[in-house]
């Protein structure tokens, strides 16, 4: 999956040269992460590993640093809030579909899941919304690529699991999918689909380059829904959802949740505003949200 967005931003980079870098090649530099390395046990969780955000950046960000690399792409999802001083995020590229599917081989939709059904995920907020919903759905945890988790499936290890459309669209298998999640049911994690690009704050040539694929709409989403996280110290023990969108009349409107883990309370509102006003916009409904949440909401689970 990294290889292919790599690959995309390598494509969009090239047709945005500039007379000065018509002859310049761009190399893809593969780089594993901790996210990459880390679980042997492919059934440990991100939250036993300590979340997602920064799992799979840290190495990345240390080739910038060393100049082994002159930008990074990651997937803004995975991307911590306060990131290491010295980088900056020069652009965002349009923003693939956001919403999450469901991969299931004995049922199209999660309503036609029987009783009791094995759902394999390994994410917080999906957890939650499929239990706030369908309590009676059994979660059990699920890693790996996407071939594994259909290996998986096939060996009767789950029944169903839950993937980001965006990330079957870029490996071409979306037609794997049994059904696509409305937003109503399972908002998507703030940024989900969109791929950032990263390069050191110092590097002026390199910045320029890169913000000439910048996707201002996708750019203007993400940061809203990020300031958002930001008010709720969001992290991956917390389940908390968000998707900004932008209409004809550049009116922006966000839709944001917490939840418990256990999916037993959710407390989800929307704001809408000028498009220009992102940032007010997520600060502010961050902050309504977080004062309808009670001390103890998340518990020692969160």
């Amino acid at each position: 999956m990294a290889l292919i967005q790599a690959q995309l931003v390598r494509d969009e980079l090239l047709r945005a040269r500039d007379s000065a870098h018509q002859d310049c090649e761009i190399e893809i530099v593969p780089i594993r992460t901790t996210g990459d390395w880390k679980p042997s046990d492919k059934e440990q969780s991100f939250l036993d590993l300590g979340g997602t955000k920064g799992l799979f950046t840290k190495e990345i960000e240390e080739a910038l640093f060393s100049g082994m690399i002159d930008c990074a792409v990651h997937s803004m999802k995975d991307v911590a809030i306060h990131g290491p001083e010295g980088l900056a995020f020069a652009a965002i590229l349009e923003r693939a579909d956001p919403r999450d599917a469901l991969l299931s081989p004995i049922a199209p939709r999660l309503e036609d899941l029987p009783k009791g059904a094995r759902i394999g995920t390994s994410s917080l907020r999906r957890r939650a919304q499929l239990l706030a919903v369908r309590p009676d759905l059994t979660i059990v945890p699920l890693r790996g690529n996407v071939d594994t988790r259909l290996r998986k499936l096939a060996a009767d290890e789950a029944d169903a699991t839950i993937l980001a459309v965006a990330g079957l669209s870029r490996l071409g298998v979306l037609d794997r999918a049994a059904s696509i999640f409305e937003t109503k049911v399972m908002l998507p994690s703030a940024a989900q689909g969109c791929l950032g690009l990263q390069t050191r704050a110092d590097d002026a040539e390199m910045y320029a380059w890169a913000r000439r694929v910048n996707h201002a709409p996708s750019e203007t989403c993400a940061l809203c829904e990020r300031v958002l996280l930001e008010v709720l110290d969001g992290s991956c023990r917390v389940p908390i959802a968000a998707l900004a969108t932008i209409n004809e009349v550049e009116r922006l409107h966000l839709d944001a949740l917490v939840a418990r883990p256990d999916g037993t309370c959710v407390i989800r509102r929307e704001k809408e505003g000028v498009a220009t006003d992102f940032e007010s916009i997520g600060r502010a409904l961050g902050q309504s949200i977080k004062a309808d949440v009670p001390p103890d909401f998340f518990g020692d689970e969160a």
